[in-house]
């Protein structure tokens, strides 16, 4: 009992030092966090971010513009502004990008999106609200030796795609099971890629269709937002509950618009 109670405590006092390690971001609030334009070639468009200081002391805050990108899981990596093909850094400026709150003050930041006339696709990038602040050599050793990186910023996403822009597409591929035929529980990975020039929401689920019976057995959808040209590779899971047979298994891929269903199908059978 005694270890499982000093457990605990050692438990609480690392996530505290966590918090206070990490706390910076929590100091300050930004909203909204996704800016969602649709401004035509050769217009510009205005939009607001507030930041609001909840520290006990003044702060300088910094505004800095990045890209990312994803990887086949659907994870963002951060890269340089300018550096990918859909970046829109270049379209955006911030007013101001630098400045100072006492404490519970907010500031407005507009957000200037100006599009060049030949802006037809979709672009994205991320906004960076940093604290401007200066560690002393005390918290940087305290940092090192915890082993652990403080990052006091809170990312604001920026999409800009025209309304005139409709290029909804995307299509379903490769459906492979990835578990052991014997395993209780079978598992697949389906690959989906966004073909159009729209961000588009998915939802992607499987539907087994017993040959023999020809009853049906539907899974929960997985939901997934994805940029265009992304290429994702999806986990799905068979419900353990079916009858033995042959199946036929489809994977569904619905992204709305109007736009009819894909799908790519595997003949199974469950012993």
């Amino acid at each position: 009992m005694l270890n499982v109670v000093s457990g605990v405590k050692w438990a609480l006092i690392l996530t505290m030092l966590l918090l206070k390690t990490t706390g910076w971001a929590q100091d300050f609030e930004v909203a909204p966090i996704t800016l969602n334009f649709a401004v035509e070639p050769g217009e510009m468009e205005s939009q607001i971010i507030t930041v609001r200081n909840h520290g006990n002391k003044p702060e300088s805050f910094v505004l800095a513009l990045g890209d990312t990108k994803k990887n086949s899981r659907g994870k963002s990596i951060k890269v340089a502004p300018g550096t990918t093909a859909r970046s829109c850094a270049d379209w955006i400026t911030l007013n101001p990008s630098f400045f100072e709150l006492a404490p519970s003050e907010a500031k407005e930041i507009e957000v200037l999106m100006q599009v060049p006339p030949s802006g037809e696709s979709s672009r994205w990038g991320v906004i960076y609200v940093k604290i401007a602040r200066e560690q002393s050599a005390l918290e940087v050793d305290k940092i090192v030796a915890a082993g652990i990186t403080v990052s006091p910023r809170i990312v604001v996403n920026v999409y800009q795609s025209p309304a005139s822009n409709a290029k909804y597409f995307a299509k379903i591929s490769k459906l492979v099971e990835v578990s052991n035929p014997q395993d209780s529980l079978r598992v697949f990975n389906v690959e989906i890629e966004n073909t159009g020039d729209k961000r588009i929401d998915c939802k992607l689920y499987l539907v087994a269709s017993n040959l023999e019976t020809a009853s049906e057995s539907k899974t929960s959808p997985v939901r997934i937002t994805m940029l265009p040209e992304e290429i994702r590779v999806v986990e799905l899971k068979l419900p353990a509950n079916l009858s033995p047979g042959p199946y036929s298994l489809a994977a569904i891929l619905d992204y709305g618009h109007r736009t009819n269903l894909e799908a790519v199908q595997l003949q199974i059978n469950i012993k």
